[in-house]
């Protein structure tokens, strides 16, 4: 919403005072002099003591949020008020407050009573306006903002948004095209008359205007895309991929339209023009990262109907990975695991984990599979750096002592498997095999009497489970 408060004149505190009053005026109305908004407490004159008091302490009441002792200090304002002019500056303060506890119809009903008092002033009509836009009255708001148009044609804008919230459609689009006419196209409109044209269902119509705009600047990338995605979205596949090509042709060196062609040519098995696309993508700096995700899931799904391209995968991948390279090992390492091909979920995890340490699951995975390769040296490394980030983490400790028991360093894995062992939480298997690691690692050492009461103990976990 792009309400804009260019006149809010906080009534009465600058005013109050009888040694300042002001007749200057505030004009804000192009029409002339004659349509200028004037401070209603110009013309109140001196106010007694009563009414200043009590107004004041509203005044300060609402500033420290206690809008309902500020709403009683106003009812004995507008007691001692002697002027119209007066109350009307009271029913605004009482407004004000109303609005700020939800009491919206007595909020509407006090703004009402300084607009039928002083005319329609530019402050309160503001004020009126934003209450119905909190209460998405659309319906109220449509002619409120209609009269301050003439002061700020920013408000066409608003005018658009809300006659497409209040679902009247025909008149939205012809005040979108006005606009459009007047200031030229923008992101902003061009997504509401979109979102008129699927709440409608008239897709067609959308389309031909994105046909005609693309006529009138066909390189104008953003209506090309537009209208691929529109023809995707009906299933029209070829019309889709004749559009994606047709930018392709007036814009040569487009990389957005690449995202789309990467799919139609996956789908129609041009697989050699599929990976020039996703290449494209993977190293371009305009597409967001989450779009080269999208990507790169659907090349993984690809892949795995179609083994042959894992070398192309990988190398696309690296592409992408000069940027974002944890994320993308990482769901290149989940996608070879789920085959059950570890080695190659090994290669990548161990890619992403070189980059970022600090991400848990991925330094688990990469540990687990280390370990099962028996890789102990650089499970041991690994795991030593991933506990000086996550010191409360037992697996990575019992890990830890799987890979120095491996490499038949005794004491340091009895020194991480004792420690760990204080982090575990109601785990009786991880508990267990802490039991089980501390045995082997006090048989390795010569500690026959140790190692037995960690035998012992894994036996009784057992008998317990």
């Amino acid at each position: 919403m792009s309400i804009k408060y260019i006149s809010l004149i906080l009534l009465g505190s600058l005013y109050l005072s009888p040694h300042s009053y002001s007749q200057e005026t505030n004009p804000v109305h192009p029409a002339g002099e004659n349509d200028s908004i004037q401070n209603p407490m110009d013309q109140l004159g001196v106010v007694d003591d009563a009414f200043q008091e009590n107004f004041f302490e509203a005044l300060k009441q609402k500033g420290i949020e206690n809008h309902e002792l500020a709403l009683i200090a106003l009812n004995k304002a507008e007691a001692a008020a002697t002027t119209p002019e007066n109350k009307a500056v009271v029913y605004f303060e009482m407004a004000k407050n109303y609005t700020a506890l939800k009491v919206y119809d007595k909020a509407e009903e006090n703004y009402k009573k300084v607009l039928a008092d002083l005319g329609d002033r530019l402050d309160v009509l503001e004020h009126l306006y934003d209450l119905y836009y909190q209460q998405k009255d659309y319906d109220k708001a449509i002619p409120l903002v209609r009269k301050l148009i003439p002061y700020d044609e920013d408000y066409k804008e608003d005018l658009a948004n809300l006659l497409t919230r209040a679902k009247q459609y025909d008149l939205a689009l012809e005040q979108l095209d006005e606009l459009d006419g007047i200031w030229g196209e923008s992101d902003i409109r061009n997504a509401l008359r979109a979102q008129i044209y699927r709440a409608t269902g008239n897709t067609e119509g959308a389309i031909e205007n994105l046909e005609q705009k693309i006529d009138n600047n066909p390189k104008n990338e953003k209506e090309h895309l537009s209208l691929i995605f529109l023809y995707s979205e009906q299933g029209n596949t070829e019309k889709a991929f004749e559009a994606a090509k047709n930018l392709l042709k007036t814009n040569p060196k487009s990389q957005l339209v690449h995202l789309a062609l990467y799919k139609f040519y996956l789908d129609s098995g041009n697989t050699s023009e599929a990976l020039k696309s996703m290449k494209i993508v993977f190293a371009s700096d305009q597409i967001d990262t989450e779009s080269k995700y999208r990507v790169l899931g659907d090349f993984i799904q690809f892949v795995n109907l179609n083994p042959q391209y894992e070398a192309d995968l990988e190398a696309a991948a690296t592409l992408f990975s000069e940027e974002n390279g944890t994320k993308v090992y990482e769901k290149l390492g989940d996608y070879f695991s789920a085959k059950s091909n570890k080695e190659q979920a090994l290669h990548f995890y161990e890619k992403g984990v070189a980059q970022s340490i600090d991400n848990y699951k991925l330094l688990k995975n990469t540990l687990l599979f280390q370990v099962e390769f028996e890789k102990y040296s650089e499970a041991a490394t690994l795991s030593s750096k991933g506990l000086e980030i996550f010191p409360a983490q037992p697996l990575i400790y019992l890990l830890n002592g799987v890979a120095n028991n491996g490499l038949e360093n005794s004491e340091k894995a009895i020194e991480s498997l004792e420690t760990g062992q204080d982090f575990i939480l109601d785990d009786p298997q991880m508990q267990l095999d802490f039991y089980i690691q501390l045995n082997i690692a006090y048989t390795n050492k010569g500690d026959i009497k140790r190692a037995k009461t960690y035998s012992e103990k894994a036996a009784q976990l057992k008998l317990a489970n």
